[in-house]
């Protein structure tokens, strides 16, 4: 028999330490990320943050609770930034934190007390969905963008891969809370056991049907591309003079791409006549065209922006793609007239950089005319960013990102994470290529290729990338799974509100 609400929140004590307890609880999921990369405890990660939420004495507490969750699951996930951001971190955590307050409201109106079979059914569909609105609220670039998505840490799981060609990492993350869900219920409200039972099973259909049925993209040949990985934060000319030598080693090889990190260049080769020719000879030697990234102004512009750019054997093509979505304090300061103090605790950046206007797809001649969809830094984690360059006609997507601050955390590992998530959204292979350090390559299904070049390696590494045809579901019909979690919430706040008023209208008459 179920114990009465108020005697199971009498169990955890004080509310300072309640609030501890929900901060930790809401920093467990963080582990199923890189570097811990346990992805296995997604499946009950959630499942101790559900069960304090429920037995919240009120629904101000429960909200506390899912707030100081929130806060706790985003220091967990960036605590990389720490010694770039200093206390401003904590400042970033609460204030993304409280996306969280309406869950806990949620999951308090949901779970919370003695539920009954229909209530605990609702959950199953209502909790997951008003956790991939929090997801999707913090997804937008202005408060971070879409890092740590619980779905991600999924990234080396060949089924929950092939859940994200479905319906990309949301329906990923929507099946992981499902899962959360129905353990919590089990475990709280023993009685109501079967439409948590039901749920797993459904669950666990939907991958078996997903991984027997779902279509898979069809081979098309291969193509040799290398990545340049320097492993040198010194002077801009120490790293282009490692980036040459290492790219010399290719000559003779059949490279027909060679893919250099997140600022390799600190000058436009378009405005450096010297440079541009120094990069031309490079892609004669190698019978490669080089797709580098220039950290600098561009002439007849004010500012800096980052952009890759392709360097064929007469120089630039003039084929390019400026970064449109900048890093949040680190590229860019959000209202710096209210925010701009973060510069004077931190390593935030003293000047905004230049956004740029629009996707672009690249045809390497090099390599048959072979268009690549360059993305830069944190641009991989965006889901819609990658799918928009694939519907475009993008045949290969290439990140080129510079994780050197981040040396030594798990900033490296999770942002070369992503790219598996992307190539199986897509069904298009992504390279992932850095500065220092961790570069990986992903076939179409979000299978690993060759080797990944750890933090330590400084080499040029060459991989016959498997090409693919065909367009995925995710391409095509997009973020479905969000709108059915919207469509959800929708109905089921319209049915509550109708319930409500309908008992008004009847109080009366009962009298």
């Amino acid at each position: 028999m179920d114990r009465p609400l108020g005697q199971q929140a009498r169990w955890l004590g004080s509310p300072w330490a309640r609030g501890v307890a929900a901060a930790l609880a809401g920093a467990v999921p963080a582990l199923t990320f890189p570097a811990p990369s346990w992805w296995w405890l997604a499946y009950a990660c959630l499942v101790p943050w559900l069960l304090l939420v429920r037995t919240a004495p009120t629904y101000g507490r429960a909200a506390l609770d899912g707030w100081l969750g929130g806060t706790g699951f985003i220091l967990a996930v960036h605590q990389w930034l720490l010694p770039s951001l200093h206390i401003f971190i904590l400042v970033l955590a609460l204030l993304l934190g409280a996306l969280w307050a309406p869950w806990g409201l949620l999951v308090r109106a949901l779970l919370g007390g003695a539920p009954g079979a229909a209530r605990c059914a609702a959950a199953l569909v209502l909790v997951p969905s008003g956790w991939l609105m929090v997801e999707l609220v913090r997804s937008w670039e202005y408060l971070g963008g879409p890092w740590g998505l619980l779905g991600a840490g999924q990234w080396q799981v060949p089924p929950a891969l092939r859940m994200a060609s479905i319906g990309g990492v949301w329906l990923v993350s929507l099946l992981i809370v499902a899962v959360n869900t129905a353990l919590a219920e089990l475990i709280a409200r023993p009685a109501a056991r079967l439409p948590a039972v039901a749920g797993l099973l459904v669950c666990a259909l939907a991958v078996t049907a997903v991984w027997f049925w779902a279509p898979v993209p069809r081979a098309a040949g291969t193509v040799r591309i290398a990545v340049v990985q320097p492993n040198l934060t010194g002077t801009p000319a120490e790293r282009l003079a490692r980036s040459e030598t290492l790219t010399r080693s290719l000559a003779g090889r059949g490279v027909r791409l060679v893919v250099w990190g997140e600022s390799s260049l600190s000058q436009d080769p378009a405005d450096h006549p010297a440079l541009a020719a120094r990069l031309a000879a490079l892609s004669r030697r190698t019978g490669a065209e080089l797709l580098i990234n220039a950290d600098s102004a561009h002439a007849g512009r004010p500012g800096i922006s980052k952009s890759a750019v392709l360097i064929g054997p007469d120089g630039p093509t003039g084929d390019r793609y400026a970064k449109m979505r900048l890093v949040p304090f680190g590229e860019y300061i959000p209202f710096r007239s209210l925010l701009g103090w973060a510069t004077r605790v931190g390593k935030a950046a003293p000047t905004d950089r230049l956004r740029g206007t629009a996707p672009v797809v690249i045809p390497v001649a090099a390599a048959g005319g072979l268009r690549v969809g360059p993305l830069v830094c944190f641009e991989s984690a965006f889901p819609d960013m990658s799918r928009h360059l694939v519907r475009d006609g993008a045949q290969v997507l290439v990140a080129q990102s510079s994780t050197s601050t981040f040396q030594g955390s798990w900033a490296p590992a999770q942002h070369a994470s992503l790219a598996a998530l992307r190539a199986a959204e897509t069904w298009r292979p992504m390279v992932h290529a850095t500065l220092t350090g961790i570069s990986a390559v992903y076939g179409p299904r979000g299978e690993q290729i060759g080797e990944r070049l750890g933090t330590d390696r400084s080499t040029a590494a060459v991989y016959d990338l498997p090409l693919a045809e065909g367009t995925g579901p995710y391409t095509r019909f997009g973020d479905w799974a969000v709108y059915g979690a919207m469509g959800a919430l929708v109905l089921a706040g319209g049915y509550a509100g109708l319930r409500a008023a309908l008992s008004r209208r009847s109080a009366p008459a009962r009298r």
